[in-house]
């Protein structure tokens, strides 16, 4: 697979013949020392991807546009508590070569990160570059989005029931129902805790809005390990 290059529509239409590159682009071009007519493919997010070359380290020669699509055949959500340090990076990365279509970080009430204000606009900010990193290597052409921090039960206010139809499920140690893969085109939430798990009430709180308590099995799983595990058994 060629090097591929994600340019948000905002900064640049894409069309056969040059396009001058965004600066940062331009950057990770020269970074990677890319040659004059190495192939490249680059995509904006709304469908497909182009092929072309480089001609320069601001400016490449796109050629054709190829309607491929590589995203999963369910639309999997993810809700998670954050886990500290570095593990929210390495799970935003696995979740979206994984096929997630979005990712909510939540403050619980035993999550160790809380991040609020400004440094929470700065690390969602990170988290997205993390994300459209990751289409870039794995073959995506739409990038999941990362949204704004909230606190759960902010999140369950501004979801209401809209989309009711929607799928909806939290992974629990305790419950009894095993999380089973998603129906060919259905699309959903799943909600997973942050270190320590969600407590009694949070559980009960996603009960009442509609979501069902289910387990990846006997096993404990860390905060960065389930999620990803759940997204691989509800994607089939």
């Amino acid at each position: 697979m060629s090097l591929r290059f994600y340019i948000p529509p905002t900064e640049a239409t894409l069309a056969p013949g040059l396009l001058t590159l965004p600066a940062a682009t331009a950057k990770h071009v020269k970074v990677l020392r890319l040659k004059e007519g190495e192939p490249v493919a680059v995509f904006d997010g709304t469908g497909g991807e182009w092929s072309g070359e480089v001609i320069d380290p601001q400016t490449l020669l796109l050629r054709a546009h190829h309607a491929v699509e590589r995203e999963a055949d369910v639309r999997v959500m993810l809700a998670v508590g954050m886990p500290a340090n570095e593990r929210m990076d390495a799970l935003v990365e696995k979740a979206v070569e994984l096929g997630v279509a979005a990712i909510q970080p939540l403050i619980t009430r035993r999550s160790v990160l809380r991040l609020q204000g400004e440094r929470a606009q700065r690390r969602v900010a990170h988290w997205q570059g993390v994300a459209i990193a990751a289409c870039e290597q794995c073959g995506r052409n739409r990038v999941p989005a990362v949204a704004p921090v909230a606190t759960l039960s902010d999140w369950l206010q501004h979801l209401g029931n809209d989309n009711a139809q929607l799928h909806r499920c939290v992974l629990s140690p305790l419950a009894t129902r095993a999380l089973e893969p998603f129906a060919s085109g259905e699309s959903g939430w799943m909600v997973s805790g942050p270190e320590g798990g969600l407590d009694e009430d949070e559980i009960a709180l996603l009960q009442r809005s509609g979501f069902q308590a289910v387990s990846l099995g006997p096993r404990v799983l860390r905060a960065d390990t389930a999620p990803l595990a759940a997204l691989m058994r509800a994607c089939g």
